[in-house]
């Protein structure tokens, strides 16, 4: 049976160019997923290999689909010889049925390792250049300063339950909790 896996990373993308790619191939079953790739932990990754059976072929669109690790990667084509099945890429011209087609998979597997440790670096590099800049990423707090030493004023003293403090400031009581616990804390 030739099977399919299409993915995307976030749920406000599709996998409608996948799917289509995959039946114009000859996939006569398809999972769809919608998780990073990065991840090891994707249920219908997971429900398709353990259903391959021997002869079987998992085709999927681009290589980075299937994962963005090269662990991973080869940890999916290790399961899949186990299995006795095959593997296609539409994209990069993959095929682990021959030797080439495995030595060719493990060479793009590192590439897309590389680029995603590149992203990781550069990703990590903006975060930096914002904090030296001032910049904290995160959402704003719900209490001004001001607001935050009335707070704890009020519930030190007991003039006011912490209940009552986070109805009085329009907040989750777990604010006024977290607020409290960092005062006593100093």
């Amino acid at each position: 049976m030739v099977i399919g896996y299409a993915r995307v990373s976030t749920n406000d993308q599709e996998t409608a160019t996948q799917v289509a790619a995959l039946k114009a191939a000859g996939c006569e079953r398809i999972y769809r997923e919608k998780a990073s790739g990065g991840r090891w932990d994707r249920p219908e990754l997971h429900r398709l290999l353990d259903q391959l059976r021997k002869g079987d072929v998992l085709v999927v669109w681009k290589l980075d689909r299937l994962s963005r690790s090269l662990r991973d990667v080869l940890t999916i084509m290790a399961r899949l010889g186990e299995a006795g099945a095959g593997f296609r890429s539409l994209t990069k011209a993959i095929d682990t049925t021959t030797p080439a087609g495995r030595m060719m998979m493990q060479m793009v597997g590192a590439f897309a390792e590389f680029e995603r440790a590149m992203l990781r670096e550069r990703t990590k590099a903006g975060l930096d250049s914002a904090r030296r800049e001032g910049r904290i990423g995160g959402r704003r707090p719900k209490l001004s300063p001001q607001q935050q030493a009335e707070i704890r004023k009020m519930v030190s003293k007991g003039h006011k339950t912490a209940a009552d403090a986070a109805r009085l400031f329009k907040v989750h009581p777990a604010t006024v909790s977290r607020l409290m616990a960092r005062a006593y804390a100093k």
